[in-house]
């Protein structure tokens, strides 16, 4: 049988990355985008869902069952980025990053975890990042917000493991997707304390993006998962420094670490 497979933000870079590959293996794959009529031919069906928006996540998540009678795959990918010194990043912006990268997943995962328990089957993939590995200068929401998400993924995976659900999470690096151009960036303000170093650091992360890897190295490690009986915790996909950085940070020293980070960035 065919699984059948729910992707969030899969619209674009990434999530549509996945889809797309998925669809080509032969899976059954639901995306999801809050706009999805603004998408053009679509490989696979976009349902509008808004992790923000509880009754959306639901309505999704219904209308899949109602249609297959089964969901046998959550990839949570949906997210935004933010960017900004700390102390200049307005605080909505802060929750919003929150509500979309940490409470959204966690209500698509209550969402479909009452279907995976009546099926004694199921496997959750939550999309994460490398930077949630690490206070990366600069991005400090955005790391704490993907951390907070893997914490999440490892305490869920002991709690459901007795009703045959799986749940692992994957990391990404720095992949050439257009979420540089989605990403929440405080200004850039003259006079500010930060302005030069951060103005620095932004150029940095966005060349960064540019020259990142191919999205579809994403969607060949979700499917690896898929497909592997029992899948680890824990999944990096990206350049060896960025995955090495975080054996460094296990084995460095914190003061020398940081010194490394910050010479990186050029602080």
């Amino acid at each position: 049988m065919n699984k059948v497979i729910l992707i969030t933000g899969a619209s674009s870079g990434i999530g549509r990355a996945i889809g797309e590959y998925l669809s080509q293996k032969g899976f059954i794959v639901y995306g999801t985008s809050r706009n999805p009529e603004r998408v053009q031919h679509p490989v696979f069906p976009l349902l509008t869902l808004d992790v923000r928006d509880a009754t959306s996540i639901k309505q999704a998540v219904a209308e899949i069952t109602g249609r297959e009678g089964r969901l046998d795959v959550l990839v949570n990918n949906a997210g935004v980025g933010i960017t900004g010194p700390l102390e200049e990043i307005p605080t909505p912006e802060i929750r919003n990053t929150f509500e979309t990268n940490l409470f959204g997943p966690i209500e698509v995962m209550k969402a479909v975890l009452p279907q995976m328990r009546s099926q004694k089957a199921g496997l959750i993939i939550n999309i994460t990042s490398i930077a949630g590995y690490m206070g990366l200068p600069y991005r400090s929401v955005y790391s704490a917000s993907k951390g907070a998400l893997e914490l999440i993924t490892e305490a869920l995976r002991m709690e459901v493991k007795h009703f045959g659900i799986r749940v692992a999470n994957v990391a990404p690096g720095d992949f050439a997707t257009n979420i540089a151009a989605g990403r929440y960036h405080a200004p850039l303000v003259k006079g500010s304390a930060y302005e030069v170093p951060y103005g620095t650091t932004l150029e940095m992360m966005n060349t960064h993006v540019d020259s990142g890897s191919d999205p579809v190295k994403m969607a060949e490690a979700v499917h690896a998962i898929i497909t592997d009986p029992n899948p680890r915790i824990h999944y990096k996909v990206g350049a060896f420094l960025q995955k090495f950085s975080i054996v460094l940070k296990r084995a460095l020293p914190d003061k020398m670490y940081e010194k490394m980070l910050m010479k990186h960035y050029k602080l």
